[in-house]
């Protein structure tokens, strides 16, 4: 009986690491679509995406941690009109010329149970830093039923001034709070 319940907490000591290990996921760039929405002129709310999108993010499940790291190409900017993209690419804006890439890393994910609720980082556009907090409206952690990997997936959302990120021509005409919406997948490596 001693030898038994010895080798059971060994195999349970063996095997609690691989349990509670933390996980690094790829960034799948054909899920992954940051948008943008903002008041056009009081007349209609705009809504925008970036349709290049990389990083990893770290997920431990049972330690409830994780860490996110995303790179955004901001030259990938679509708001269904060529002259447009153009447009929120030039100086006034985005300055994609000087500042090809906008990146969130985050400081601390905040679990409510066993999902992440929050997730506070900084957020670098146009070269300025500010703090954020990206709210989780959802979560989803699972194998992938084609690929046969782990996936994770959330959405979540903040609402920013660009105009503390030296992109606030036309406000407050054009509306100076953008909300960043996020619709994440990410794939074990």
């Amino acid at each position: 009986m001693k030898k038994q319940l010895a080798s059971l907490v060994l195999a349970l000591a063996a095997a609690s690491p691989a349990l509670a290990a933390p996980e690094t996921y790829t960034v799948d760039g054909t899920h992954t679509f940051p948008r943008f929405s903002y008041s056009h002129l009081g007349y209609s709310t705009q809504l925008s995406r970036f349709n290049s999108t990389s990083g990893k993010v770290v997920y431990d499940a049972a330690a409830k941690t994780g860490t996110v790291d995303i790179v955004i190409d901001a030259k990938s900017v679509d708001t269904g009109y060529a002259t447009f993209n153009e447009h929120i690419q030039g100086e006034d804006f985005l300055d994609t010329a000087k500042f090809p890439t906008a990146t969130f890393k985050s400081t601390k994910v905040v679990f409510d149970g066993d999902k992440p609720a929050r997730i506070e980082g900084q957020l670098t556009i146009k070269g300025v830093t500010k703090p954020v907090t990206l709210t989780v409206t959802d979560f989803k952690a699972a194998p992938h039923p084609m690929l046969k990997k782990n996936a994770i997936g959330a959405n979540a959302w903040t609402v920013i001034k660009r105009s503390e990120f030296n992109a606030g021509k036309f406000a407050p005409y054009v509306g100076d709070d953008v909300r960043i919406d996020i619709a994440i997948e990410a794939i074990a490596q």
